[in-house]
């Protein structure tokens, strides 16, 4: 038998893209009742379903801002010619 999981989104930070009645979005939750996490995932437009996704502490989200950084400090000198 699954077990049951209950989650509450307490900040909807924002949308990356919509599919239909699907959208991609990155939130600020807290799973089961403990410590808030940042999510990375599809969600149908209730809310009701899930798609897979990743979960981020502070820290970590900090650390992927500094790559996406790069990244996008890399593909602006390569558009740059």
């Amino acid at each position: 038998m699954a077990q049951e999981f209950k989650y509450e989104i307490l900040n909807n930070i924002g949308t990356l893209s919509e599919n239909g009645s699907w959208s991609k979005e990155l939130n600020r939750i807290s799973w089961n009742g403990k410590e808030p996490k940042y999510d990375l995932r599809d969600w149908s437009e209730n809310h009701e379903k899930m798609g897979k996704g990743i979960t981020l502490s502070e820290d970590e989200l900090r650390k992927l801002k500094e790559i996406i950084d790069a990244e996008i400090r890399f593909l602006d000198s390569e558009n740059e010619d």
